[in-house]
């Protein structure tokens, strides 16, 4: 029969959201450069593509949560979305690579950069005092290895079909995930040191604070899933939304650990801790 699918692969029909999505992302994009350089209507563009962009995701992220009911979803194609997000967390990977580099480069060779204010140590003569990194990062780090095991449970109870174990697993990890949030605001509130003040503190904020941007990304992607759980969707087969945002919130968990470990622990060694 003419135009019969005789294949396991999703054909998607054309979409205007895609087109939306990139207007936005650019109108954003540039209003953040109009509110950086303090030009005029800088807040209102900037505003705009933001909105722009949010309603692209619910637009978008809501069909294809139309598809997967509709079986358009099947394993070939749950596979190929397996790949795109190993692909995005490898880009994250890399991403974060970005500031370990320029963390580590600074500080082995401390003698490198503006001398006068490093005078060729680290941390650098211009930092008083660092953050004592079994306090409130030692904290945290329970608070995130602990969330990961709470996703877990939730993961392990959709396989095996128990709704009320996956409701509360991710309602433990989603306030767990906002737990850490408020103590890294408190934390970087009190920090003994700014943010661009030398190439410490701009390494330092620059890897913790996009670090703390994903747990916020990652627990509202983890507040959907409790939504679409209420819902009654994901099934112990057929749960791809969940699994992304697991996989998603296991890599912020290992990044952090060696954020700790490298940054607070190693980062600080032999300085003055406040």
């Amino acid at each position: 029969m003419a135009g019969a699918k005789n294949h396991d692969y999703h054909i998607l029909p054309p979409d205007i959201w895609p087109f939306i999505g990139a207007i936005s992302a650019l109108v954003m994009t540039t209003g953040g450069v109009l509110h950086m350089h303090k030009l005029p209507n800088g807040n209102a563009v900037l505003l705009l593509g933001f909105l722009g962009v949010i309603v692209t995701f619910f637009s978008w992220f809501g069909k294809i949560i139309k598809e997967a009911h509709a079986g358009d979803h099947t394993p070939v194609v749950q596979l190929h979305q397996r790949y795109g997000m190993i692909l995005f967390i490898a880009s994250e990977v890399m991403f974060f690579v970005g500031w370990f580099w320029a963390f580590f480069d600074f500080s082995l060779f401390p003698s490198k950069v503006n001398t006068d204010v490093i005078g060729g140590v680290w941390p650098p003569k211009a930092i008083e005092a660092v953050m004592n990194a079994f306090d409130l990062p030692l904290l945290n780090t329970l608070i995130l290895l602990c969330s990961g095991t709470t996703l877990t449970w939730a993961h392990h109870a959709l396989i095996h079909g128990d709704r009320d174990g996956l409701k509360k697993g991710l309602w433990a990890t989603i306030l767990l995930g906002m737990l850490f949030s408020a103590i890294q605001a408190f934390e970087y509130a009190h920090a003994p040191f700014a943010f661009g003040q030398n190439t410490y503190g701009s390494s330092f904020y620059m890897a913790t604070g996009f670090h703390g941007f994903h747990v916020i990304v990652g627990t509202i992607f983890l507040i959907v899933c409790l939504i679409r759980a209420y819902k009654g969707h994901f099934t112990p087969r057929q749960h791809f939304g969940f699994e992304a945002a697991a996989w998603y919130w296991h890599f912020v968990d290992v990044v952090w650990l060696f954020l700790f470990v490298a940054i607070y622990v190693w980062g600080n060694w032999g300085a003055h801790i406040e």
